[in-house]
């Protein structure tokens, strides 16, 4: 992961301003603030491994990293910068975004329970902000709701976050000083504590990423921070599909799945070809015998969950929202259905207007994923990204999970698409014709199929035409 992290160099003390998030300025013990690495790369780097304190399996983030930490009499010491960012959300298309460190999410916070952690944050953005520990239990001081329990982090400014780590689990962070903006613009990320005990609930691979969107309108890089429902971009971590990273699985691993959700409406997370156990919420862990088996588990907005299963099918097992337009990007909300329509008669009328039209969707809007049409710069078509078969005729939350056989422990590295063995693939019937199904008759059987096609509404006749009324 150093290979793509770059040095920020230290602060000086002299810029380091603690009020409201702490009392700690006798207590910070520091000459310096920790270094605040950077990343440019926006596919996954590896797992961080602890090289001090608890053995733990670390997570791994989609399209994203581990923060690094140092240790200063006692305490576990990160520093995050909150900052503008530009964040490729698939090829062809970026965004400028807030995030920190670099990125948007942020980088994932590592620890372990009953670790000290002391948070720097440093404010690069243009207005004040504040960091919120989603689902820590802390001193309230060190919150982080701006205004309520500390004063607002101005630009230019670093405040610092000091608590005991009480309970492990799944957690996240996120602002809480002008929160519609800041967090439409990007700003959060996950927060992973770690049981004490390294035996215990212990997995071979455990992933993380947060559920995010955006409403970018097509040739455009800022999102709309206004926007409350009509969302065009449906991410996993500020990526949508085909810019998102595969799950890579050894067969018969344990394997970890963690996300929370930061939009404005819930998710229900399916996953292909397995049934599997939710054992987290960001309330805690579910008891063993508790865990409830399921194939698709919802997440309601400012909600995380964990599920768990045994890789024990290899294949290439889509996962995804079940939401179907939210594995779109892209999306037009206006965009008239023209299923069933002729537009034969319709298309050159308009094509006399708009030169370059072209009719689509009479028959549906699969052809889409095999369409190269021109689109504005920086602009993603709705359904794009290929596998071994064709197009996906997928976007936004869509990956897969990647189950094969023989993988080195850690080794998250595409293994390509997955050889099917032979017979074990859908196929096209070549034999004798099928014989018509026998269908029920109705009255209605022996009317003729109407043919639907569009009309221009300036020539329809009017509702009232003939009937002996005035239109007054």
């Amino acid at each position: 992961m150093t290979d793509h992290l770059s040095r920020r160099g230290f602060l000086g003390a002299g810029g380091l301003v603690l009020a409201g998030a702490s009392m700690i300025s006798g207590r910070a013990q520091a000459a310096s603030l920790p270094e605040a690495p950077t990343m440019t790369e926006a596919t996954m780097q590896p797992p961080l491994f602890p090289r001090s304190g608890p053995d733990y399996q670390p997570v791994v983030t989609l399209n994203g990293w581990t923060l690094p930490w140092r240790m200063n009499g006692g305490w576990k010491e990160f520093h995050l910068v909150a900052e503008p960012v530009v964040r490729e959300l698939a090829p062809g298309m970026k965004a400028h975004l807030w995030g920190y460190n670099g990125q948007s999410p942020g980088p994932t916070i590592e620890a372990v329970e009953g670790d000290k952690v002391r948070i720097f944050v440093t404010n690069r953005l243009p207005e004040n902000t504040a960091v919120h520990w989603h689902g820590q239990i802390l001193p309230n001081g060190m919150d982080g709701v701006g205004g309520l329990t500390q004063p607002h982090i101005p630009p230019g400014k670093t405040f610092v976050y000091e608590f005991a780590l009480k309970k492990s689990g799944t957690f996240m962070y996120h602002p809480h000083s002008d929160e519609m903006v800041q967090m439409a613009m990007g700003m959060m990320g996950f927060f992973v504590v770690h049981p004490r005990n390294p035996a215990e609930r212990r997995v071979d691979r455990d992933f993380v990423f947060l559920l995010n969107a955006f409403d970018i309108e097509a040739g455009s890089y800022v999102p709309k921070v206004n926007t409350m429902t009509d969302f065009n971009l449906w991410c996993w971590n500020s990526r949508v599909f085909p810019g998102i990273d595969p799950f890579v699985v050894g067969q018969n691993d344990k394997v970890r799945i963690r996300f929370g959700n930061l939009t404005m409406t819930n998710h229900p997370i399916h996953m292909h070809g397995y049934d599997f156990k939710v054992t987290g919420t960001d309330g805690g862990w579910v008891p063993d015998g508790a865990a409830w088996p399921e194939v698709s588990v919802d997440v309601a907005v400012g909600q995380m969950r964990a599920f768990e299963f045994v890789a024990d099918a290899p294949g290439d097992w889509a996962i995804h929202c079940h939401k179907s337009h939210h594995t779109m990007n892209a999306m037009g909300h206006s965009v008239k259905t023209y299923i069933g329509v002729n537009m034969k008669r319709t298309a050159p009328a308009i094509k006399k207007v708009a030169p370059g039209y072209m009719p689509m969707g009479s028959t549906g809007m699969g052809e889409m994923g095999t369409m190269e049409m021109p689109l504005p710069d920086n602009t993603l078509p709705m359904m794009t990204g290929y596998g071994q078969f064709g197009p996906v005729e997928m976007g936004g939350m869509f990956s897969v999970v990647k189950v094969r056989p023989g993988l080195s422990a850690n080794d998250y590295k595409d293994p390509g698409w997955y050889k099917h063995p032979e017979g074990t693939v859908a196929y096209e019937w070549t034999g004798e014709p099928l014989a018509d199904p026998a269908r029920a008759t109705s009255p209605d059987s022996r009317v003729k199929a109407t043919e639907f096609r569009a009309v221009d509404p300036r020539k329809r006749p009017s509702a009232t035409a003939g009937n002996g009324h005035s239109n007054h």
